[in-house]
């Protein structure tokens, strides 16, 4: 025989193995385990909502940093 035609025989064989082996993990991708059903979803009844400040958070974070400036500003003198 020809090594042309033992190479072409080998390449052959493998593509063929090959495709049988994707075809394989193809047709088993989702498993083999039984299916689950999830239990239905229920909508809890939400929380009260807090009672709202008086004052507004950002002013809060305003306040905070005019006073680290101020306090900043003293330290260099």
């Amino acid at each position: 025989m020809h090594e042309w035609s033992i190479n072409m025989r080998f390449t052959t064989t493998l593509a063929a193995a090959a495709a049988l082996a994707v075809s394989g993990v193809a047709a088993t991708a989702g498993g083999m385990a039984d299916e689950v059903m999830e239990a239905p979803v229920v909508m809890a009844e939400p929380a009260p909502a807090p009672a709202a400040s008086s004052v507004s958070p950002t002013y809060v974070v305003l306040g905070v940093l005019a006073a680290l400036l101020i306090a900043a500003a003293a330290a260099e003198d």
